[in-house]
C-alpha cells in the first residue's frame, strides 16, 4: 500500500533525519533503493503531479516522492486533486509532503493520517547548546562554552546548518580545546557573507551595501534560491519578534526561545521592526516566495537581475 506524510515546521536537520529515515524502511523492506522524485509546489502543475503518482513505476520497487514548498498550494481545483489522492495513494510510493510552514491548507491536512503529520520546531537555545556539545565530545573534540555560544551566535538556526559548520570545524581545529575566537576567526573568514548578513543590511534599508552583499553572495557561487530561503526565515523570524515586543512580554527568556541569545541579532531584528510593520513583513514573505519561483524558472543567466529586483522591492516596502 501507498503512504502520504506532512513534514512542516522550520528544523530542517530534524526533518532530514526523519527523511532518512523513511528511506531506509523502503529500502529494507523492497531490498532495493527507492525511485525518488522531487517537485516544488508552484513550479510544476498539480495535474502533473497527480499524474505521476497515479501511473505508478513498472521498474521501481518503491518510490519515495517530495512536493516541497507545499504551503504555496492555496487553489481550489489543486487541493481537491491532490486531496483525492492523499486519501488512496498508489501501491508502493510513499509521498512526502514538506514546508518550513508549521501548517498547510485544511483540505490537505485533514486527510493525512494524524500520525502522519510532523511538526519539526527550532530548537530552544538550551537543546542547540547541548546539541553542539554532544557533537564535538561525539567526535573526540573539546569546546569551551564561548566556543558554543559563538557558533550559535554566527550559524543560522537549525541542526542540518550546525552540523556542517560543526564538521568543518573540526577539519581545521584541534582536539583539545576549541574556544570561542577560534570559531569566531574560522567562521568569519569562510563564511564572510550569508543570507543572515544580507537580512542584516536589508534591515538599514541601505540598498547599496544590500546590492553589494547579494553580488559578494553571487560570485562566490551561493545559490538564489538558498539566499531565498534564508531570508524567508529571517523575515517569520522577524515577525514573530514583533509580536513578541508587542505583546509586552518581552524578556531574555523569550528572546532566546525565539532564537536571539545573541545581542547582534536582536540590533538587527530591532532595526529591522523600525523599517516594517507586520503588514510590510508579510508582503516581503510573499515576495520572497513569488521570486523563488522566478528564479527557479528564468535560469541561470537571469538569476543577478531577478535577485537585484528583488532587493530593490523588498527594501522599497520598509519605510525610509
Amino acid at each position: 500500500m501507498g503512504t502520504c506524510f506532512l513534514f512542516l515546521g522550520p528544523e530542517i536537520g530534524e526533518k532530514q533525519g526523519a527523511i532518512d529515515e523513511i528511506r531506509q524502511r523502503l529500502r529494507a523492506s523492497s531490498g532495493t533503493v527507492p525511485e525518488e522524485t522531487s517537485f516544488y509546489a508552484g513550479e510544476t502543475p498539480v495535474p502533473d503531479m497527480v499524474a505521476v503518482l497515479r501511473n505508478g513505476s513498472l521498474f521501481a520497487e518503491q518510490r519515495l516522492i517530495f512536493i516541497k514548498n507545499a504551503e504555496v498550494l492555496k487553489k481550489k481545483e489543486d487541493l481537491e486533486s491532490l486531496a483525492s489522492y492523499l486519501k488512496a495513494p498508489q501501491d508502493r510510493t510513499t509521498l512526502i509532503l514538506i514546508s518550513e510552514a508549521t501548517s498547510l491548507a485544511k483540505a490537505l491536512e485533514t486527510v493525512v493520517p494524524g500520525g502522519n503529520k510532523r511538526i519539526f520546531w527550532e530548537l530552544f537555545e538550551s537543546r542547540k547548546q547541548e546539541w553542539v556539545a554532544s557533537f564535538f565530545k561525539r567526535n573526540g573534540f573539546k569546546i569551551s562554552e564561548d566556543g558554543i555560544e559563538a557558533i550559535l551566535e554566527l550559524v543560522e538556526n537549525n541542526t542540518d546548518a550546525l552540523k556542517r559548520e560543526c564538521s568543518r570545524l573540526m577539519l581545521f581545529l584541534g582536539k583539545d580545546g576549541i574556544s570561542g575566537e577560534a570559531v569566531e576567526k574560522w567562521l568569519s573568514h569562510t563564511r564572510e557573507e550569508s543570507a543572515f548578513t544580507l537580512f542584516s543590511r536589508i534591515s538599514t534599508g541601505n540598498l547599496a551595501k544590500s546590492l553589494e552583499s547579494l553580488h559578494t553572495l553571487l560570485g562566490a557561487q551561493e545559490s538564489p534560491v538558498a539566499l531565498l530561503a534564508g531570508l524567508a526565515w529571517c523575515f517569520r523570524k522577524l515577525r514573530d519578534y514583533m509580536s513578541l515586543v508587542a505583546s509586552g512580554k518581552a524578556n531574555e527568556f523569550e528572546f532566546k526561545k525565539l532564537g536571539l541569545a545573541s545581542t547582534k541579532a536582536r540590533k538587527d531584528y530591532e532595526r529591522a521592526s523600525q523599517r516594517y510593520d507586520l503588514f510590510g513583513v508579510d508582503a516581503c514573505i510573499s515576495l520572497i516566495g513569488d521570486y523563488d519561483i522566478l528564479v527557479r524558472s528564468g535560469g541561470i543567466g537571469l538569476e543577478t537581475l531577478l535577485m537585484d529586483m528583488f532587493l530593490y522591492k523588498v527594501i522599497g516596502f520598509g519605510r525610509p
